[in-house]
């Protein structure tokens, strides 16, 4: 049967007498036992008998397979050991003189359970008889407290038994040990007796199945994982015992089989006779417009994941034509962002929805970024597999210190994420408002053991239906974010190559300053109910909200300050079992937690996962709201027009204090500052900051000295709600004065809102303002006042020149007959201006994903992933001129889709280390030589160059940027090729079957060359529109296509080759 339960085959078994185990050796091999002397194997593909081994002992009731043998249990009480190719006995116990219940097999232990003959009849055998299969003989059996039915090993910590008994009585206990009534417990079954018994394969979960046809699940969690690598469990519409259920007959998907029907032999009122009756088939309902937007077509077979919005094998029909299913509204839209407002039906604003890219033909060329960001910030975009991050990489590089130290940073390591994130914030400094993407950073951070184990790594599917909770994801990257930062900062011995990183101004040796600046030292103590008390040190980088216990309960309206909450959750008392020394066994404990030194930022996990958080917040926020208004009185306005006679009081000292309006003050439950102070007994006071207590006790920085101080809200992570887009996460930032120094010529601070590539200045309330219907609270950060001025904040470029000397290639097969470019010499290193040839190739790493619009035109929904193969850099002046210095070819661990031979000239095994003859090297290796190329101040000439530099993941100032496209273009013109200009302007023929990255490079330094040439450097622009003007007129006569040798008609020899014509 299927995982719906719909039937795939049946198999007749002639000679079976009464069939009572399976057992499912692989994947496709079925092994079928019972009351006969044979087992039979079955081929699950091809649905036929491959194999009948005889049995001596009839009656094979229970099969088992470890790596060692098939176990086979009989029901004259013995248990044989097969041998896995020729299925012959091994050996052979005969555990119980009357018949054998059941056995599980664990490690070198085999323990069964079952009947033994007495005067009466068969008795159930209170005794499990356990055998050591290293010996094999039998140890001391197991004495239980329950007459023993079913019995499995679950190895989790230990290697536990679970005993049941049919009346539902369940122990657990060790099979060498001794059997503790107190571990009893019971299973309450809809009927009678339990049937049977089994645990799942991640030891998380127990199934029991009774005789009334109930399945009753126990897990330890209320998320288990049923497989190790399961997907989504559908589960059976619950069990109906009590009473039965009201048939709605409006509801076309609501299964008929939930009311019974007796069984009766008379014709029933729906056998309508046929006179009566004629069969009219209904029209299929459309496809899910999820599935048609993920479609991906192999042939003329699409396949696309499921977006499980329906139940399994399970159809709606259209029985009405107002059907609300089928209206128009709910049909998911291409973009949130852009299109005319439903206030009727979206609750969520405008800049908080999801945002996409539409690509056209051109790409991303034409798309308008601009539009969701007038800001000199840059965004960050979306499409990346695992771009889910974005908002925390935004508030990494807006906590100044965090951006210096990660920029200062450099080591050798592959796969480093605090580099690769260093890279990432030096090309957010580099931008003017265009948005960057964190492809390096992303394909480094899917690399992370770490971060597959802890479920970070998103699927496609999952991430475009966004099935992930995103608030729990984002809360677990961000504990792991630091916890990897502060591993890769500790590493202090930097190679000879890199050493400018160790010169750092951050740079500590013992701890990294990510340890500084978010560690907190605690003790944790354990106190037993012997008295005995157990201190032990520790630090942590965040802290995670622990909620009052019955808060869902609790419908006053009590009153909770945030800074309460925070200090229980960073103060945690609770009471847990724990090892006790003086007792020497696991005891009830209270274990509290003493803070000894506080952090500089303050990162918190606010945990909103429940329907029970949730509606803590927003009571809290209620009352923190009746307050607020009682506070004020009538100086509550209810927006934020103010009178003439208001703007004058505000001048007075009376005055300065500005009131809110309503609409500031609903929501809010979250203080902007919270003051912490150290006692000396190693506790801890919080509380709420306000101006009004800064104006009524004076600045907060005179009072460090005593252990005071004031924390201030700098960022707020939030969690999109929205049913028609999967949610989405965004980042409230204050963003401080040096960021718009630098960026505006301006200092002074500011909120705003980071949704990817769209960035907008926000009121401060609006950080803090949570509508949890769509608006839900992640991750805070809160940093000292005054922090910046404890940190050097200078960033020294770690990058020199010795990247660009000579390095060995990864490639096993590489000869130096094979070197294609010779490494720059000292007296080589390039200087600010010069010029560069570059050209870059690449293969594919996931395919385009369009749809096909009803008109006929294609949409791109996302475009396919690029990943950088070759790189190339020519020298652009001196005697070596036209030479390359730099001819890379990029080793990639992940799965090339395409090759691209035709455009790329890259071949399958070029870029695999154990057979390439090509100088292979990392992508991080590459990347810095264009970093320091870049820093530097070089020029890079090529041809297309927008797109090169976008798939390296680099940003290049565009006055150190000469791109041959737009040198060669006319406004609203079409772009012209490599070939074509090369062809046109010097008589050269490049890229005949496949591409060339030096050879492009050369032609384009050439063609460079070519332009200063006709245009006498730039200073006739009249002459040089006229030489263009021709060249688009000699395209359109040839349709843009090069001639073949044997035809070749360039323009310098057009005259020559007429006279031969003629001749």
């Amino acid at each position: 049967m299927a995982r719906g339960g719909l039937i795939i085959f049946d198999y007749l078994l002639d000679e079976s007498e009464d069939m009572h185990s399976l057992l499912l050796t692989d994947s496709s091999t079925l092994l079928v036992g019972g009351l006969q002397n044979h087992i039979l194997e079955i081929d699950l593909n091809t649905v036929q008998e491959t194999q009948k081994y005889a049995v001596e002992t009839p009656g094979v009731t229970i099969m088992r397979q470890t790596n060692r043998f098939f176990f086979c249990g009989h029901t004259s009480g013995r248990v044989s050991l097969r041998d896995l190719r020729t299925f012959k006995v091994e050996h052979e116990f005969d555990a119980f003189s009357g018949s054998l219940s059941d056995f599980d097999v664990h490690g070198n232990l085999l323990a069964t359970c079952g009947f033994s003959s007495r005067l009466t009849g068969l008795a159930c055998d209170r005794f499990l008889k356990v055998y050591d299969l290293r010996m094999m003989r039998a140890i001391t059996p197991l004495q239980v407290h329950v007459d023993p039915a079913f019995l499995r090993f679950i190895p989790t910590y230990t290697s536990r038994l679970a005993i049941i008994s049919q009346s539902g009585q369940c122990q657990f206990c060790e099979p060498t040990g001794l059997a503790n009534p107190a571990d009893i417990f019971h299973v309450n079954p809809v009927g009678p007796l339990l049937m049977t018994f089994d645990v799942s394969a991640s030891k998380q979960a127990l199934a029991f199945g009774d005789s009334e046809g109930c399945v009753h699940l126990w897990t330890d969690s209320p998320e288990p994982s049923f497989n190790p690598y399961s997907r989504e469990t559908e589960f059976a519409l619950p069990c109906l015992v009590d009473s039965l259920p009201p048939l709605d007959w409006s509801q076309d998907l609501l299964p008929l089989s939930l009311i019974p029907v007796p069984l009766t032999t008379d014709t029933l009122l729906s056998d309508w006779p046929a006179a009566n009756s004629a069969p009219a088939p209904r029209r299929a309902p459309p496809v899910d417009a999820e599935i048609l937007r993920t479609m991906k077509k192999v042939g003329f077979i699409g396949y696309a994941p499921n977006p499980r919005t329906r139940l399994r094998n399970q159809i709606p029909y259209r029985l009405k034509e107002s059907d609300s299913e089928f209206d128009s509204f709910s049909q998911v839209t291409e973009s949130p962002v852009g299109r005319e407002e439903e206030p009727h039906r979206h609750m969520v604003s405008k800049k908080y929805r999801k945002v996409t890219i539409k690509y056209s033909k051109l790409g991303l060329e034409d798309f308008d970024f601009k539009h969701y960001n007038k800001t000199l910030f840059a965004g960050l975009e979306p499409h990346i597999p695992n771009a889910y991050c974005n908002c925390m990489i935004q508030v990494l590089y807006f906590l100044e210190p965090v951006r210096c130290l990660i920029q200062n940073h450099l080591c050798q390591k592959e796969f480093c994420l605090a580099c690769e994130l260093g890279f990432l914030f030096h090309m957010l400094d580099l931008s003017r408002g265009d948005p960057c993407q964190g492809s390096n950073f992303l394909r480094a951070f899917r690399t992370i053991p770490e971060a597959s184990a802890l479920g970070l790594i998103l699927a496609d599917s999952d991430e475009a239906s966004g099935k992930g909770n995103l608030a729990r994801l984002i809360q677990r990257w961000n504990r792991f974010i630091l916890t990897q930062l502060h591993q890769d900062l500790q590493e202090v011995e930097v190679p000879q190559a890199y050493r400018g990183a160790g010169g750092s101004s951050f740079c500590s040796s013992g701890d990294s300053v990510i340890g500084q600046l978010f560690s907190c030292e605690m003790e944790n103590c354990s106190l037993c109910r012997c008295g005995s008390e157990t201190v032990r040190a520790s630090s942590t980088l965040l802290f995670t909200l622990s909620y009052p216990e019955g808060s869902n309960t609790d419908k006053t309206g009590k009153n909770c300050d945030f800074a309460q909450v925070l200090k229980r959750s960073i103060c945690l008392e609770q009471n847990t079992q724990a090892w006790c020394d003086n007792c020497e066994k696991y005891q009830p404990t209270i274990q509290t937690r003493n803070i000894c030194h506080l952090p500089d930022i303050l990162v918190i996990n606010c945990e909103v996962n429940s329907l029970k958080e949730a509606d803590f917040w927003r009571m809290q926020a209620e009352v923190a709201f009746k307050i607020a208004i009682k506070k004020h009185g009538g100086e509550i306005s209810k927006n934020k027009e103010f009178a003439l006679a208001d703007w004058k009081e505000l001048g007075s000292p009376e005055g300065m204090l500005m009131c809110p309006s309503i609409e500031e003050l609903k929501n809010v439950w979250l203080p902007f500052s919270i003051r912490m102070k150290m006692t000396k007994n190693k506790g801890l006071d919080v509380c709420n900051w306000t101006d009004g207590d800064e104006m009524q006790w004076g600045p907060a920085r005179a009072e460090e000295e005593h252990g005071v101080y004031v924390y201030d809200l700098m960022a707020t992570v939030v969690h999109i709600l929205d049913s028609r887009t999967g949610g989405s996460l965004v980042a409230h930032i204050k963003v401080g004065e040096t960021y718009h120094q630098r960026k505006e010529g301006v200092t002074h601070q500011q909120w705003y809102l980071f949704n990817d590539f769209l960035i907008e200045p926000i009121d401060k309330h609006e950080a803090v303002q949570f509508d949890m219907n769509w608006k839900v609270p992640a991750i805070l950060y809160y940093i000292k006042r005054n922090l910046n001025s404890k940190y050097n904040l200078n960033i020294k470029n770690p990058i020199e020149a010795s990247v660009l000397l000579a390095e060995a290639s990864l490639a096993r097969k590489q000869r130096k007959t094979h070197t294609t470019f010779i490494p720059l010499m000292l007296n080589e290193m390039p200087q600010v201006g010069d010029l560069v040839g570059l050209d870059a190739e690449f293969v594919t790493l996931n395919e385009e994903e369009a749809e096909l619009r009803s008109d006929g035109t294609k949409s791109t929904i996302k475009p396919s992933q690029m990943s950088v193969a070759r790189i190339t850099c020519v020298r652009g002046q001196g005697p070596n001129e036209g030479i390359p210095f730099i001819d890379d070819y990029i080793s990639t661990q992940e799965q090339v889709v395409d090759y691209l031979t035709q455009y790329s000239g890259i071949k399958p095994g070029d870029l695999d280390a154990k057979i390439s003859s090509k100088h292979l090297t990392t992508l991080k290796s590459t990347y810095l030589k264009l970093r320091f190329l870049i820093d530097i101040g070089v020029k890079f000439v090529g041809h297309g160059l927008q797109k090169d530099f976008r798939v390296i993941n680099l940003m290049v100032p565009k006055d150190q940027v000469l791109d041959t496209v737009y040198l060669f273009h006319m406004p609203r013109k079409r772009m012209i090729s490599l070939r074509f200009l090369a062809w046109y302007f010097l008589d050269l023929k490049i890229q005949g079957e496949t591409h060339d990255s030096i050879e492009d490079a050369r032609t384009a330094l050439q063609l460079y060359r070519k332009y200063l040439e006709l245009s006498k450097n730039g200073t006739e622009p009249e002459s040089f529109h006229k030489v263009l003007k021709g060249l688009y007129e000699k395209g359109r006569k040839m349709d843009w296509k090069v001639p073949e040798p044997e035809g070749q008609t360039s323009p310098k020899n057009a005259a020559v080759f007429s006279s031969v014509l003629a001749l």
